[in-house]
């Protein structure tokens, strides 16, 4: 039998550059009665890890149930064998838990992360990747975003934004890092937060890898107008209404994946396809691309192929003149 999305344990990736808030963040999962039972996978221990009051180090276990109903995971070893031990305890009804959060250490890249539930089958088919939340640090990030690869990183990855500390600088500091992380990654919902009122409907349930969601772009991310650093991690979008060669296009996806993977942090699209009555969905993470249909085209609704790259220095006009040649009919040259 086929395993549908309803079966799936929905997983959350949380993520955020040293200092900026992720721990204060666990620690109100794991203490408060949200109604949520969560397994929460912890890669990073010490001064800089969840509250020792909360997860007692010494102990034996590597799954420790908080008071909450929420569950505690140290990984010592695989992130697979750790997800699989979880499942497998679900499954006996030895631990009971809706959803998995996993905090990556600081300076994580998050790729090999998410590339977790693409690759390995038993992931996939207990497992479905909700959604890569970042925590931003307001009052250092444009810092650290300036020295640091990881934090660029991070952001280029986040479906979602959680910009914390604003109360510490001034509100136009905050607006001009806003427009620097949103020339980064237009696809990604900023959201300023104090960790202490954070909605959790802010981190969870985002479907940000849900190849049927709608794909969100900001309407002004063209207009072009906001200072621009120099900066690795960039994203830009392609629209064109003209329909596609499906065959073109997954010959140039393929070829862009191949030579331009390891540098393609997120990519996502909605394609009007020639002769198709419906959308397609893909989106992929670095080497890994996935698609489906989506829902039809309604009548006499604009039908409009819209692309999200989000990588690490891409060469915008080869991707740009490739997709133009990917319009159906449009002769490829010699």
């Amino acid at each position: 039998m086929a395993t549908t999305e309803q079966n799936l344990i929905p997983v959350t990736i949380l993520t955020g550059f040293l200092g900026a808030g992720k721990t204060t963040l666990l620690n109100r999962i794991l203490t408060e009665q949200h109604g949520e039972k969560i397994a929460v996978i912890e890669n990073e221990f010490g001064e800089t890890g969840v509250d020792n009051d909360i997860l007692l180090q010494d102990r034996d276990e590597q799954i420790v149930e908080m008071n909450n109903g929420c569950i505690c995971c140290t990984v010592r070893g695989d992130l697979v064998r750790i997800l699989g031990e979880l499942a497998a305890k679900k499954k006996k009804g030895e631990l009971k838990f809706d959803r998995v959060l996993i905090e990556t250490t600081g300076l994580a890249n998050t790729g090999p992360v998410a590339q977790t539930f693409f690759m390995d089958e038993d992931i996939h088919n207990q497992y479905l990747l909700d959604a890569v939340v970042t925590v931003v640090d307001a009052k250092h990030a444009q810092q650290q975003l300036d020295i640091h690869e990881e934090a660029q990183t991070q952001v280029g990855f986040a479906d979602r934004l959680l910009l914390s500390k604003t109360d510490l600088v001034q509100d136009d500091e905050v607006s001009a890092l806003q427009d620097r992380l949103k020339s980064m990654n237009p696809r990604a919902v900023q959201k300023r937060v104090h960790f202490g009122k954070t909605d959790i409907k802010d981190i969870l349930d985002i479907k940000g890898f849900n190849l049927n969601s709608v794909l969100e772009v900001s309407p002004d991310f063209l207009k072009d107008d906001h200072h621009h650093h120099d900066d690795d991690v960039k994203s830009f979008v392609w629209r064109d209404e003209r329909p596609l060669s499906m065959e073109k296009m997954e010959m140039f996806l393929s070829l862009l994946v191949e030579t331009y993977g390891k540098d393609m942090l997120r990519y996502k699209g909605v394609l009007n396809i020639a002769n198709e009555p419906r959308r397609m969905i893909f989106q992929g993470v670095h080497m890994l691309m996935g698609g489906s249909p989506g829902k039809p085209w309604a009548e006499g609704e604009t039908r409009e192929s819209v692309m999200v790259f989000i990588g690490r220095n891409l060469p915008q006009r080869i991707f740009v003149e490739g997709l133009n040649y990917c319009v159906d009919g449009v002769e490829v040259p010699a």
